[in-house]
């Protein structure tokens, strides 16, 4: 007995980052974008991190995401005056802080001293983060998609290079691969893209043909108010083409009226959740990110 204690006791000293990540469940969690796709099971995203049960996009609300086991948390990026990238959904910081204006008339020192705002519009402990800070806190557990932040595609990149994240982060944008091969080519092969294609304009098909054709991404962001024959035919042509599919079960028009609050509210998660996995989506972007992780274990369809 005595000599498997010493040979465990070595192992501790020796390999003890390996011998952590065997027992740690959130050590063995998939980060690589990539990688992550090829896996089996629904990837789920939490809209704005957990902004039910802390301000949005602030680092309690995304740190709440990785204890749930969410596998990716969807953010917002701006830039201040002196150049930092940090995590703010709307053109104004009054919504979401304690101050007033645009995020790019301070300097990163000045936004700090404002604080965040919860749900409901109470000051709170929690600073405006940097997307660095963001990057460093989901490294290794995590992934990241940006939403609103194309506009700073180069910069963001040069962060998650910094940071080591480049594998873990998914930019996007609804512009057509023409334009962003023009704006940001030579950024565009290096990180994960993913373009939005709403399928209810009349351009949806051309738009999508020009991904395909030109760039053949490995996963599509699909919006779509209804769910037509037409909508239908779209979503299976992406499919086909070997593209993962994203789609958002935020609220109705959206996801053709197979939305979270059916799920939760109506109790008809398998005529919300389950229609959007029939419709072969390997990622769903919820505002219930708990329930989802839920529904989607009960049908064994999340690792």
């Amino acid at each position: 007995m005595r000599y498997y204690l010493i040979i465990w006791a070595c192992l501790l000293f020796w390999f003890p980052d390996k011998l952590k990540a065997e027992n740690d469940p959130a050590e063995q969690k998939c980060v690589s974008v990539s990688e992550c796709l090829q896996s089996d099971g629904i990837l789920v995203v939490s809209h704005r991190a957990d902004w039910r049960n802390a301000p949005e996009n602030s680092l309690q609300a995304i740190q709440n995401c990785i204890d749930m086991g969410v596998d990716m948390v969807e953010i917002d990026l701006k830039k201040t005056k002196d150049g930092h990238l940090v995590l703010m959904h709307d053109k104004t910081i009054n919504r979401t802080t304690t101050g007033k204006g645009r995020p790019e008339d301070y300097t990163l020192e000045e936004l700090r001293k404002f604080s965040l705002r919860s749900g409901n519009g109470h000051k709170t402990r929690h600073k405006i983060p940097t997307f660095e800070e963001v990057m460093q806190l989901c490294k290794g557990k995590m992934m990241v998609n940006i939403d609103k932040g194309y506009d700073y595609f180069k910069d963001a990149y040069a962060v998650l290079v910094q940071t080591g994240t480049v594998n873990q982060c998914i930019m996007k944008s609804d512009h057509p691969y023409e334009k962003v091969k023009a704006e940001n080519g030579e950024v565009l092969d290096k990180m994960f893209f993913m373009p939005v294609v709403n399928l209810c304009k009349e351009d949806a098909e051309t738009v999508i043909n020009g991904y395909i054709q030109n760039m053949k991404p490995r996963a599509f962001e699909l919006v779509f108010d209804n769910d037509s024959p037409e909508v239908l035919r779209l979503i299976k042509k992406v499919k086909d083409s070997g593209a993962k599919i994203f789609i958002n079960s935020l609220w109705p028009e959206l996801c053709g009226g197979h939305d979270d609050d059916r799920a939760i509210e109506m109790d008809e998660s398998d005529e919300s959740w389950g229609w959007i996995v029939n419709q072969g989506a390997k990622l769903i972007q919820t505002d219930r990110p708990e329930a989802l992780i839920e529904y989607l274990e009960e049908q064994k369809l999340h690792k």
